[in-house]
C-alpha cells in the first residue's frame, strides 16, 4: 500500500498513520541494508582464512584461490542483471529470492567436503546474493523523499564500504574462535530474518511479470561471457604471467567476442537485460568512473595491508583483522558527519577532500619499512576510512540521486558493477606492479649485495660469528638468512611503489572532481 492510499480517507488519524507507514518502510529498508551487508561482507570474509579452508578441504594452493574467484565472477554477472529482474519480479520478491538463495548456499558452503563442492556453492552464493546489493541502492533513491537522503545515503555508503573492510577482521575472529565453517554458518540466522522481514514488510513496488516473456536470453549469455571472462582474466592474470598462459588467452578472446556481441545485443533487443541509457547522464557517467576508482582503493587496500602484514610481519589472521579494524572504525564515525555535510557543502568539494585524504594516506605509506606495524599504519588507515566515506557518499548521491525513477533500477546495477570491476582491475594492477617491482628491486639488490661490497661482506661475517654455535654450518646459514633479508627488503620496496602508484591515481581524481555538475534537484521518493 502506498503512502497516499495509507493516508487517504483517514480523517483526523492521518498523520499518525502516515508516520506509522513511514516507520515501517524505514525498518523494512534497514532489514534490506542488513542483507546487503551480508552479501558484501562475504566477498572478503574468507580472505584471511583461505589457508584454514585449504587445509580443511585438502586443496592445492592453485585451487584455493577459486573460493574467492568463483564468488566474484558469479556476483559480477548478477549485479547488472538485477535491474531487469527487479522490474519484473518487484523489489520484494527479487530481494527475498536472493536472500533465500544466499542463505541456503551459505549453509551448503559450510557442509562442503571437497574444493570442487566449495567452488560450486560459492559461485551460487555469489550469483544469488548479488541481487541484493543494487536493489538496496535503487530503493534508497526511489522510495525515500529528499529530506530522508541525509540519513539513507550515508547508511548505504557506509555498508558498501565498511563490509569489505571489516570482512578480514570478522573472518579472522570466527576462524580463530571456532572454525572456518562459521564463516558461512554465521549467515544462516540473519539470512532467515532478512527473508521473513522482506516478504512481510517490503511493498515498494509491483511486479511486471510480462517483462519475463521478453527476457533476452542471448543478452544474458553474452553478458555472462563478457563479465565472467573479464573477471577471470583479471583475477588469474597476475599469478599466471598474463598472456603467457593459454587459459588467460582463451578467456581474453571469449571476453572480447562476448563484449562485442553483448553491446550489439543491448541496442538491438526489444527489452535488453541491461539498459545503458543512464550513461547519457553526465553525472552518472562521471560518478560511475569515480566509483570504479573507489573500488580500486577499497578492495585494493583491503588486500594490500593484510598481504604486507602476513608476508612481511608474519601476522596471524586474527592479528591482521585487529589491525585492519581501524579503517572500519574511521568509516563508521565519519559516515554521519558526511551525511550532515551533504546538504551544506558542495558535494564536489567533499569528493575532492575524500580523494585528497586517500592520496595523503597512501603517500605516507610510501615510506614503508619492514618494521611498520599497527601504530605506523594507524594514521594512513584513518585517512583511508575518512577519505572513502567523504568521497563515496556524495558520489552515490550525485550519480543516482538525480536520475528519473524509471532508470534507477538498471542504473543501480551498473553503478555497483563499476565499483566491483574497479576492485577487480585494482587487484590485477596491484599484483602486476607488485610482482614486477619485486623482481626489479631483487635484481638491483643482488647486483649490489655481492662479494665486492665491503658492507655486505662485513654484515655476513657478523652474522656468521653470531651463529658460531652451529660450527661449520654457520656460514651457510648466515648466507641463507642474508638472502631472505634481501628478498624481504625487495618486497617492502615493491609495496612502497604500489602505494606511490595509488597516490598518483587519487591525486588525479582529486583534480577531476570539478568534472561533476552540482545537482540542482533530487528524485523525490515514490513507488
Amino acid at each position: 500500500m502506498s503512502d497516499t492510499s495509507a493516508t487517504a480517507g483517514a480523517g483526523p488519524g492521518a498523520p499518525p498513520r502516515a508516520a506509522s507507514s513511514e516507520g515501517r518502510r524505514m525498518f523494512a529498508f534497514l532489514c534490506m541494508v542488513f542483507g546487503m551487508f551480508m552479501a558484501i561482507l562475504d566477498i572478503q570474509i574468507v580472505s584471511a582464512s583461505l589457508s584454514e579452508i585449504q587445509a580443511g578441504l585438502a586443496a592445492s594452493s592453485d585451487e584455493i584461490s577459486w573460493v574467492q574467484t568463483s564468488y566474484l565472477i558469479a556476483e559480477v554477472v548478477m549485479i547488472p542483471l538485477s535491474g531487469f529482474l527487479s522490474r519484473a519480479l518487484s523489489t520484494r520478491w527479487l530481494f527475498a529470492a536472493s536472500a533465500v538463495g544466499f542463505t541456503v548456499m551459505s549453509f551448503m558452503c559450510a557442509t562442503a567436503t571437497s574444493i570442487n563442492e566449495m567452488i560450486v556453492y560459492r559461485a551460487l552464493q555469489g550469483f544469488l546474493g548479488g541481487g541484493m546489493i543494487p536493489t538496496v541502492f535503487a530503493a534508497a533513491y526511489s522510495v525515500f523523499p529528499r529530506e530522508k537522503q541525509g540519513v539513507v545515503a550515508p547508511l548505504i555508503g557506509l555498508v558498501a564500504t565498511l563490509a569489505p573492510t571489516i570482512g578480514p577482521t570478522i573472518g579472522g575472529y570466527l576462524t580463530d574462535l571456532f572454525s572456518w565453517h562459521w564463516l558461512f554458518l554465521v549467515n544462516i540466522i540473519p539470512g532467515i530474518f532478512v527473508v521473513v522481514t522482506t516478504v512481510t514488510l517490503v511493498d515498494f513496488d509491483e511486479p511486471d511479470l510480462a517483462l519475463l516473456d521478453r527476457f533476452d536470453w542471448w543478452g544474458l549469455l553474452f553478458m555472462a561471457g563478457f563479465l565472467g571472462s573479464l573477471e577471470f582474466v583479471l583475477e588469474e592474470g597476475p599469478t599466471n604471467d598474463w598472456f603467457e598462459d593459454h587459459w588467460i588467452v582463451l578467456f581474453a578472446i571469449l571476453c572480447a567476442v562476448s563484449a562485442v556481441a553483448f553491446f550489439a545485443r543491448v541496442f538491438m533487443a526489444r527489452e535488453p537485460v541491461v539498459d545503458l541509457r543512464a550513461f547519457a547522464n553526465r553525472n552518472f557517467a562521471v560518478g560511475s568512473a569515480f566509483s570504479f576508482v573507489v573500488g580500486i582503493g577499497l578492495y585494493g587496500l583491503t588486500y594490500l595491508y593484510p598481504l604486507y602484514l602476513a608476508q612481511v610481519r608474519g601476522y596471524s589472521a586474527l592479528m591482521i583483522g585487529e589491525t585492519m579494524f581501524v579503517s572500519g572504525l574511521a568509516m563508521f564515525l565519519c559516515a554521519p558527519i558526511a551525511g550532515r555535510l551533504m546538504g551544506k557543502v558542495d558535494p564536489r568539494i567533499m569528493i575532492a577532500f575524500g580523494f585528497g585524504a586517500f592520496a595523503l594516506g597512501t603517500w605516507q605509506v610510501t615510506g614503508l619499512t619492514q618494521d611498520w606495524d599497527f601504530w605506523e599504519l594507524l594514521v594512513p588507515q584513518i585517512l583511508r576510512g575518512v577519505g572513502i566515506m567523504m568521497a563515496m557518499i556524495p558520489i552515490n548521491n550525485i550519480s543516482l540521486g538525480t536520475l528519473p525513477p524509471d532508470q534507477l533500477k538498471n542504473a543501480s546495477g551498473l553503478f555497483n558493477l563499476m565499483r566491483n570491476l574497479g576492485g577487480a582491475v585494482g587487484l590485477a594492477l596491484i599484483n602486476t606492479v607488485l610482482n614486477g617491482r619485486w623482481d626489479l628491486h631483487l635484481a638491483r639488490l643482488h647486483e649490489n649485495v655481492d662479494w665486492a661490497n665491503a658492507a655486505a661482506v662485513e654484515r655476513l661475517e657478523t652474522m656468521t660469528q653470531a651463529l658460531g654455535a652451529m660450527g661449520s654450518d654457520a656460514g651457510t646459514v648466515a648466507l641463507k638468512l642474508m638472502t631472505a633479508q634481501v628478498r624481504v627488503q625487495a618486497q617492502v620496496m615493491a609495496f612502497s611503489d604500489v602505494f606511490l602508484v595509488l597516490t598518483v591515481l587519487f591525486v588525479a581524481l582529486f583534480f577531476a572532481a570539478p568534472l561533476l555538475r552540482r545537482p540542482t534537484h533530487k528524485v523525490e521518493g515514490g513507488h
